[in-house]
């Protein structure tokens, strides 16, 4: 018997997931941005709210974007304030029920960006919890750390003897761990809105 046949995989250990980000995906519409996996699967779809639709309640919105699951329900909106100040909200039946985090960008340099995640609610992760996001939007360049764990990535599609890169299409790299991947992919969206 070979010894390399002998090694024992444990049925615990995960592996990192892929998914692929781009705006030029078939069934999305022009300008949206969406993510599928690894066997082109769609995972979830990102779309810009009209301003009427926001809640009236909650404080004036710059702009207010909403992460929907593959089959097309809303799983978290995502809310920018005229102060620069991101918020998540947890959204169930397609209202926003529960405010579940804050990100404020923290650095802002010609080749780099930082932002600070403070987690609110229980809904993806450890309450109080925080996560930073730095990287260069411009590149689709991006580092998830919850402390000093790196929770995701992000890069451009690369491919050998290409001189240039095309921007149009990236990879999020989700590490195993207890996070949820709509939240990373939530925090990834408003990475990339970040540099505009």
């Amino acid at each position: 018997m070979d010894a390399s046949s002998d090694v024992a995989v444990p049925a615990s250990m995960r592996i990192p997931i892929d998914l692929f980000g781009s705006k030029k995906q078939k069934n999305l519409p022009r300008g949206e941005l969406g993510f599928v996996d690894s066997s082109g699967n769609p995972v979830f779809r990102v779309i810009r709210q009209s301003k009427s639709s926001s809640l009236s309640s909650s404080p004036p919105r710059h702009d207010t974007k909403s992460l929907l699951d593959a089959a097309g329900d809303p799983v978290f909106s995502i809310v920018r304030g005229r102060n620069g100040l991101w918020q998540i909200f947890k959204v169930d039946h397609g209202e926003e029920k529960e405010l579940i985090c804050n990100v404020q960008r923290t650095q802002k340099s010609l080749t780099r960006t930082e932002l600070e995640v403070l987690v609110l609610g229980e809904s993806c992760g450890v309450l109080g919890s925080s996560f930073k996001m730095k990287g260069f939007p411009f590149q689709k360049s991006c580092t998830i750390y919850q402390g000093d764990s790196i929770v995701a990535q992000t890069s451009l599609m690369y491919k050998l003897h290409q001189i240039y890169v095309k921007r149009g299409k990236f990879r999020l790299t989700i590490y195993p761990g207890s996070v949820d991947h709509a939240f990373i992919v939530t925090l990834v969206v408003i990475f990339l809105s970040s540099g505009k």
